[in-house]
């Protein structure tokens, strides 16, 4: 197809105005959501390179915060922060981007949110935190955002232990952000491989100098 297209430079002037709209899919019922966090490196020699040859050069990452529903497996919130934002504070922000009509029946996250600010949030969308209790946990004020819900998962944990816990909640489900297990490991970069191959096969750029 011959169609002009921006060159890089113009592209990248562009990025920072520009207003991304991720399309997802809605469902009948309340939603439920699994939050978790990944780092994105972006400067310096890539992990293979550093582990194979030592590290050079400074290092930076980012963090990418997600929230995705495990009915269509589409993710539905997204935030990019600096590496040393915790997951606690970057919650609320995920959760205002599910719009306001939508319901929220479930947010599982790992023990990062287990704070007053993270519970918080997930008690104004009138939703139900799965969150495990940190091993260093204490009980809540009767009076705090979430206390009461937050105690009983305290005093279920200390008597039937974490693992039961976390059967009884489903909490292991927060495993399909991203596969631990080699073999679905594999299939996940298969699957990546086999998504490039397709845009290639849709065409590629020309690259012509422009004088």
């Amino acid at each position: 197809m011959d169609w002009a297209v921006p060159d890089y430079t113009t592209l990248c002037r562009r990025q920072k105005t520009l207003a991304v709209q991720i399309p997802y899919r809605r469902v009948d019922g309340p939603l439920t959501l699994l939050v978790d966090s990944t780092g994105i490196k972006f400067l310096g020699d890539g992990g293979w390179q550093a582990r194979k040859h030592g590290a050079q050069g400074r290092r930076q990452w980012r963090k990418l915060h997600l929230a995705m529903d495990t009915a269509t497996s589409d993710i539905r919130a997204v935030e990019f922060t600096p590496s040393s934002d915790g997951d606690s504070p970057v919650l609320p922000d995920l959760l205002d981007q599910i719009p306001e009509g939508e319901d929220i029946g479930t947010v599982t996250a790992d023990g990062a949110c287990d704070t007053r600010r993270g519970h918080t949030a997930i008690i104004k969308r009138q939703a139900v935190a799965i969150i495990p209790i940190r091993k260093n946990g204490r009980p809540w004020q009767e009076g705090c955002p979430g206390a009461i819900a937050r105690n009983e998962t305290l005093r279920a944990t200390r008597h039937y232990g974490r693992a039961f816990w976390k059967r009884w909640t489903g909490y292991h489900v927060r495993n399909r952000i991203a596969a631990r297990d080699p073999d679905r490991q594999t299939a996940e970069i298969q699957i990546r491989i086999a998504l490039l191959n397709r845009f290639s096969v849709l065409g590629a750029a020309e690259i012509i100098p422009v004088a």
